[in-house]
């Protein structure tokens, strides 16, 4: 496909969020979390963009995952309305979830979801994710529940996935599958990878048979202090510039 450049037709930090959300989506791809073309991670734009208004890059819909590039994201309204000229279709529905998060936690940068294999087993279990793992540590710290309500494009059910999520982080839909929420795109792709490798080993450890053994409640308390000090102070920052530089070796056509 050619897709004509707008990195001189957008500002200057409108690009660097479209680079870095087309980063994470490749790297999503490329982990082997994405479903098709289904599922979605939005970006936020800064006020000093948008003008205080609410808007937001999203994938168009009908691209793979590893075929989104900075150029190709589409930047919506609140309500999914394009609000410039893209050849690519958007998907409304699939916004629903997204806009819902966005409206609710307006410090959240950026919402990711997926369909992954694990994701959604662990949200068909009745106990959840398990305190069995390290990674499962980070995540219970601010994890929270919303139960199926069969495919999410209702506007009425955006409330009640509002007050299930509250202040939490990571979010498992039930019977669907996992969702982050970041202040930037490497918050919410670090908080994914996390969330992930929590049901991957979980799927695992369960599927061996015997008794697990968990981890102490009281190793839960002031997880968001371990978390600074396994980051050195840098959260995400500590692995995205490393991530970056993965995809440049894979393909560095998401910065077109």
């Amino acid at each position: 496909m050619h897709i004509p450049s707008l990195k001189e037709v957008v500002s200057a930090e409108e690009w660097a969020l479209r680079c870095e959300l087309a980063a994470c989506y490749r790297l999503v791809a490329a982990y082997g979390w994405s479903d098709l073309v289904f599922t979605h991670i939005s970006a936020k734009l800064p006020d000093s963009v948008s003008g205080g208004e609410h808007q937001f890059l999203i994938n168009p819909y009908g691209l793979m995952f590893d075929e989104i590039t900075a150029s190709s994201l589409v930047k919506v309204d609140m309500a999914c309305n394009k609000l410039h000229d893209s050849p690519f279709p958007v998907n409304p529905a699939g916004f629903v979830i997204h806009s819902a998060v966005h409206e609710a936690r307006p410090e959240a940068g950026c919402v990711l979801h997926t369909h992954s294999r694990a994701g959604v087993a662990v949200s068909a279990q009745k106990h959840g994710v398990l305190p069995i793992s390290q990674q499962s540590t980070f995540v219970l710290a601010s994890l929270a529940y919303h139960d199926y309500e069969g495919v999410a494009f209702r506007p009425d059910e955006k409330p009640r996935l509002q007050a299930d999520l509250g202040k939490a982080n990571y979010l498992v839909l039930r019977n669907h599958g996992l969702l982050t929420v970041g202040r930037t795109v490497p918050d919410a792709f670090l908080s994914m990878y996390t969330f992930e490798n929590t049901c991957r080993i979980q799927i695992d450890a369960l599927a061996g048979g015997s008794e697990l053994t968990q981890v102490d409640p009281r190793i839960l308390a002031g997880m968001a202090d371990v978390m600074r000090v396994a980051t050195a102070g840098q959260g995400a920052q500590i692995a995205w510039p490393a991530l970056l530089r993965k995809l440049e070796r894979l393909d560095p056509g998401y910065k077109t």
